[in-house]
């Protein structure tokens, strides 16, 4: 029997697909708990029309993204810290301070979980920063730490 998923279900396929199942586990279990409805042309016609617009969104998030890379691309962000008297920084610079410089200076929303950094940074100077923005679309930045 044909049916297609209204939920995701292990060991048979995800939501939005159309399986081949067989009569008794699509009457028995499938069908009573509404994780799939029988596959007739306009159910089909359905799923193919989600899968389509689904794949269309992602590809004009993809140019989005590609649009801001650009953008981003050798940008120089400055932030400021507070300093010992041996030049090192009182705490850290991470990405949650990145992310609220770009904001602030270039008026670019960033999440601060984009942004990679190895580590935290301990001290003033310029740093090399890579971000992700989205699937293999990636930016890098020049942040600046100076003493406020």
């Amino acid at each position: 029997m044909k049916l297609l998923l209204e939920q995701d279900v292990k060991g048979t396929g995800k939501k939005g697909e159309i399986v081949e199942v067989s009569d008794g586990y699509a009457r028995n279990f499938l069908l009573p708990r509404k994780l799939a409805t029988p596959a007739d042309a306009q159910a089909i016609n359905a799923a193919n029309i989600q899968k389509s617009a689904a794949a269309h969104k992602k590809f004009q998030a993809g140019v989005a993204a590609r649009d801001l890379a650009k953008q981003l691309e050798g940008a120089e962000v400055t932030v400021k810290a507070k300093v010992g008297e041996n030049g090192h920084l009182f705490g850290a610079v991470t990405g949650k301070e990145i992310s609220s410089a770009l904001l602030e200076q270039k008026q670019v929303e960033v999440d601060k979980k984009k942004i990679s950094l190895a580590e935290p940074i301990r001290a003033l100077g310029e740093y090399n920063i890579r971000i992700s923005i989205y699937e293999n679309t990636f930016a890098n930045i020049k942040v600046i730490v100076e003493k406020c």
